[in-house]
């Protein structure tokens, strides 16, 4: 899988997390989700696009690709796992979750199979 930037990674993650929620997601709903203006938004799908990391119909729906799938599942993955271990380990749940969403998106893959092997 090519390199792709945290905040990338972000915004797949949260389309994913959208459309588990929502019929369709757009712009807008990202944008409120996040706490970002719209604005931002609209540039980072342009270059999520550009990336063929996602699709936008004329309507304005936003859907993942296959890779921006890829991308989002693997993040999300790590990101409840994460969460859940440090939850677990005593952690409060608001600095679990936070902390869960800085490591997702540094840790190795090798280091990620290893804690979840170890975990699970």
């Amino acid at each position: 899988m090519p390199a792709i930037n945290e905040s990338a990674e972000n915004y797949l993650e949260t389309i994913l997390v959208l459309s588990k929620k929502l019929p369709v997601v757009r712009s807008v709903d990202i944008a409120n989700e996040l706490g970002f203006k719209k604005s931002s938004v609209s540039i980072a799908m342009k270059n999520l696009r550009e990336k063929h990391h996602i699709t936008v119909t004329d309507a304005g729906f936003i859907y993942l690709t296959e890779s921006g799938q890829g991308i989002a599942e693997m993040i999300y993955e790590r990101h409840e796992l994460l969460s859940a271990w440090l939850c677990k380990l005593g952690v409060p749940e608001k600095i679990a979750t936070e902390d869960a969403c800085r490591i997702e998106h540094v840790i190795s893959a090798e280091s990620f199979e290893a804690l979840k092997k170890h975990v699970l």
